[in-house]
């Protein structure tokens, strides 16, 4: 009896802790909402993070690359963590898209293509809003980790850090937060080479929408991911295989949405000679200094 009432209490505190946290983490959020338009002034003094470059070295060896994203759900019944994982494809750092041909010739034509002007340590991917793992990044204050293995190189790569989503309108005050939070992250690259125009976060969000082939930015219009095979969806627009060509498509661009990842710390692993693998741990230090801090570890 008393091992039952034990559990049921660790549920309990549990639970209650969950529901505290998320509800740090959005008073926190609604404190710092910003007035951002579509626009973008101010960018980051971070330097280039140490661990980039040999980071995109080591991605350049793959073909396409992916990864794996963790997130954290919460069990409805009892407020447990529960771990949750997928593969999602890798979109390089936000504000340094690498557009194909045929999306960069489209956006050039519309007049949609934003000036190259920012760069940043912060991974990008896409995703739809309907998933699940949307919910778990906003009920955990944006808490995330991806990993890479690169073969070729024998290298393990995690970055942790905090996620926010965007592609939202505007003027709802999630967006605002998320892009108020994203712009810490950028800076403005120093060769002064990257064409002129205004920049606009709504450009930003299209051009990853129009780097998706026709078929992809149609999964968008799909039934709901996640419910049973047999519901079918309500809304007559919603349904597989469909090709969009609009990158301003109405109902695909209302569930598409990019996650950018600000990177805290990276974990990397190297197995090139088994007799002596090598770990590092880099970390960003958060005292104001805002400088990355290395630790090699036993691995």
């Amino acid at each position: 009896m008393n091992r039952i009432i034990n559990q049921a209490e660790r549920k309990s505190k549990l639970a209650l802790a969950a529901t505290k946290y998320r509800s740090r983490r959005l008073q926190h959020h609604i404190s710092h909402l910003s007035t951002h338009t579509g626009t973008m002034a101010a960018t980051s003094s971070i330097p280039p993070a140490p661990w980039r470059s040999l980071f995109l070295e080591h991605i350049s060896k793959l073909d396409d690359p992916y990864m794996s994203v963790s997130t954290v759900a919460f069990d409805p019944k009892t407020g447990i963590p529960l771990p949750r994982v997928r593969t999602c494809g890798f979109r390089g750092f936000f504000g340094e898209l690498k557009l194909h041909h045929s999306a960069e010739k489209q956006l050039k034509d519309e007049g949609g293509l934003n000036p190259s002007i920012y760069e940043s340590d912060m991974i990008a991917f896409t995703t739809d809003v309907r998933m699940e793992k949307v919910e778990q990044i906003k009920e955990t204050g944006g808490a995330i980790e991806v990993l890479f293995w690169v073969k070729e190189v024998m290298g393990q790569w995690r970055l942790r850090g905090q996620a926010f989503v965007i592609g939202d309108s505007e003027s709802e005050a999630s967006e605002k937060a998320a892009r108020s939070e994203v712009e810490k992250g950028l800076r403005k690259k120093s060769d002064n080479t990257g064409g002129s125009g205004e920049w606009s976060w709504e450009k930003e969000v299209t051009a990853y929408f129009a780097n998706h082939s026709p078929l992809m930015r149609g999964s968008f219009k799909g039934p709901h991911p996640g419910t049973p095979h047999s519901q079918k969806p309500d809304d007559p627009n919603l349904s597989l295989g469909q090709k969009v060509k609009d990158l301003h498509d109405p109902v695909a661009r209302r569930h598409f949405r990019v996650v950018v990842i600000r990177v805290e710390e990276v974990d990397r692993l190297d197995l090139n000679d088994p007799e002596k693998a090598l770990r590092w741990k880099t970390t960003l230090d958060h005292t104001g200094h805002q400088r990355w801090e290395e630790l090699e570890l036993w691995p």
